[in-house]
């Protein structure tokens, strides 16, 4: 079966569930539509410039009657009614109607438009048909509001989309807005706004993309989605500090900035494959940040934010898939050392023992807004302690002469003072601690980020699986950042890690952390209660609920490239795609009861993988020969 193109990403505009605000990328640029219209075009962004205020509105006039495109609900509206259309990364392509009869006379179009960004600005083409015998004179009416296009730096792109604001005159050109449309004839009309032609393509992602197919109702477009989650975050930019540069969100102009915690910790695996050798690159823009004092990078590479508790241990995950599938040089694994012993330095330990780091108030962390997650944390203490080991194992990999024997055993004192010092057995729970000796019992979900870093004792890791459960973390739709069985921490506004919802990457990251532990019925009922999102989502959005389809309507909800772990959760959970830092590769797919998966075009250290997982019989050809699950496919 051939890779991916852009049409298997296509989504029914049908289907989207709202907030319906949807946007369009090319590899330099991204714009959205005019809500309730069929050709109407909204703000656009190309860095530098960014016009979040423009705005192409579009009537027609047939035979001298105006047609506007600004459909109201109501009998008594006869203006072009929108009847949907087709999402794809790089377009947008609507459908309209207009159909009436009057003085003995019809007059029956069909309009299509497609409007797709370009180097900057966008291209907007209408076709009109008619699905009459009469013959119309027709001509495009536009209207493009009196904006400018204002420059903001690079430097400045950071989570909070640019406004509007003073700049040049917007390009606007087109060609000839009249013409005579015959019976059942067609005509197009092409506008420009700001536009100049782009010339990259995703077709080098694309190719390096595992085609997943299945009969597992949902699953299979779940996967394509989250696919699409991670190609609208694609910047190709030639002043960007990387080329590809991967952008937090970006399609509306907001988080086009690129957080080391999203970029490194949610789908590190997956983005590795996508990015080839270039995933070096991405690390090395994170390594002349000063992580000491940011989160993120601006697409010049500029620094952004405060410092993150997630930061080093999100690298360090990055730094590791990248080693599976390429040998680091020496110096950069020094490098990553030094960054985390930075981050060790800013976060100072805590008064007890000096093992554990305070890692600060919420700005430092995911930003809960109860009092609850903070200071001295099983997590990110216990991430840290994971860090330290894998750098030790990069180390001798490498030849980077770390202390490497040393940070193993700091890695296992963290670890035991973890569960030592923070571990409540009576809640079942790990406790916070603050510098004045307070202590909360915060039910979030970052404690799950504890089971993946190891060193869970048995019971330790029974107690914060019981407490998955409906009613509790996990919701018809997904699962609940903080447990609703908790009265002191639990809402419902703000949902990505403070209740009634979560983060996007957090479900399936919660799924995969199940399989990784040996729970595949559990890992599995979590993964199945996201598959609506397939279904209604062309990209993911930053958070939704658990107990409802859908996002919340109001904030920044646009994307997210954390959309990527639900494929990340597929490939290396369900699938058990587990490559190694030494170059090695195990697979052990966990057959599910029912239903088959199929999964091609898996390329890895110059193997061709293929995988039919079936509920009785998995087969695993590696180069045309067939090999058992769990058997170790050594480097090339």
């Amino acid at each position: 079966m051939p890779p991916y193109t852009l049409d298997d990403f296509s989504f029914d505009l049908r289907r989207a569930v709202p907030p319906a605000e949807l946007w369009v990328r090319s590899a330099t640029a991204t714009v959205t539509q005019l809500a309730n219209t069929v050709c109407g075009v909204g703000g656009w962004f190309a860095p530098p410039l960014a016009a979040p205020d423009s705005r192409l509105t579009i009537s027609f006039e047939v035979d001298g009657r105006r047609i506007v495109d600004a459909a109201r609900p109501g009998a008594g509206d006869r203006g072009l009614l929108p009847c949907g259309g087709t999402w794809r990364p790089d377009r947008l392509v609507r459908h309209g109607t207009y159909h009436q009869y009057a003085d003995g006379r019809l007059t029956s179009l069909a309009v299509e438009s497609t409007v797709a960004p370009g180097a900057s600005g966008y291209e907007l083409t209408l076709t009109v048909t008619n699905r009459s015998a009469n013959t119309h004179e027709v001509s495009i009416q536009p209207d493009l509001a009196p904006t400018k296009a204002h420059q903001v730096p690079l430097s400045e792109w950071g989570w909070v989309p640019p406004g509007p604001g003073a700049g040049a005159e917007i390009p606007f050109h087109h060609s000839d807005l009249t013409a005579t449309l015959p019976p059942h004839g067609t005509i197009t009309f092409t506008l420009a706004v700001g536009h100049t032609p782009s010339t990259s393509t995703l077709t080098d992602v694309l190719d390096r993309l595992p085609v997943l197919t299945s009969d597992i109702p949902g699953l299979e477009q779940y996967y394509r989605r989250s696919l699409a989650s991670g190609l609208v975050c694609w910047w190709d930019h030639p002043d960007f500090v990387t080329r590809p540069f991967l952008a937090t969100s970006g399609l509306d102009g907001g988080a086009l900035c690129a957080y080391v915690w999203d970029t490194g910790g949610y789908a590190p695996n997956l983005l590795s494959l996508m990015l080839g050798d270039r995933v070096v690159d991405i690390i090395e823009s994170f390594l002349d940040a000063d992580l000491t004092d940011r989160y993120a990078i601006a697409p010049d590479g500029t620094g952004l934010g405060v410092a993150y508790a997630y930061s080093g241990w999100s690298l360090v995950s990055l730094a590791r898939a990248a080693a599976a599938e390429r040998r680091l040089d020496p110096t950069l694994v020094s490098r990553l050392y030094d960054v985390l012993i930075a981050l060790d330095k800013r976060f100072q330990p805590d008064d007890q023992t000096g093992v554990l780091r305070d890692y600060g108030d919420q700005s430092n962390l995911l930003e809960m807004r109860s009092t609850g997650w903070e200071h001295v944390v099983a997590s990110p203490n216990a991430e840290r302690a994971w860090a330290l080991d894998t750098l030790a194992d990069l180390s001798d990999l490498t030849g980077a002469a770390l202390p490497a024997a040393d940070l193993r055993d700091s890695a296992q004192l963290i670890r035991s003072e973890v569960i030592r010092q923070l571990w409540d057995a009576d809640a079942g729970w790990f406790r916070s601690r603050y510098p004045d000796g307070h202590t909360e019992l915060a039910y979030s979900i970052q404690a799950y980020d504890v089971l993946r870093t190891g060193g869970c004792p048995p019971d330790v890791v029974a107690a914060l699986i019981s407490h998955l459960r409906p009613g509790a973390f996990l919701g018809e739709y997904g699962v609940s950042s903080v447990s609703a069985e908790d009265p002191l921490h639990y809402e419902t506004a703000d949902i990505d890690w403070s209740g009634a919802g979560a983060y996007t990457g957090e479900a399936p990251q919660l799924a995969l952390t199940l399989w990784e532990h040996g729970e595949p019925d559990r890992a599995w009922d979590v993964l199945r209660r996201l598959f609506w999102m397939g279904e209604h989502y062309p990209y993911f959005p930053q958070d939704h609920y658990a107990d409802k389809p859908g996002a919340p309507a109001t904030g920044r909800r646009i994307n997210i490239i954390a959309g990527l772990t639900g494929a990340e959760a597929v490939l290396t959970g369900l699938l058990g795609i587990h490559p190694h830092p030494d170059g090695s590769l195990t697979i052990t797919p966990t057959p599910l009861a029912t239903g088959n998966l199929n999964l091609t075009n898996l390329s890895y250290r110059n193997h061709t993988i293929e995988l039919a997982v079936e509920p009785r019989h998995t087969t695993i050809t590696v180069n045309g020969h067939e090999v058992a699950p769990g058997q170790v496919i050594p480097p090339r």
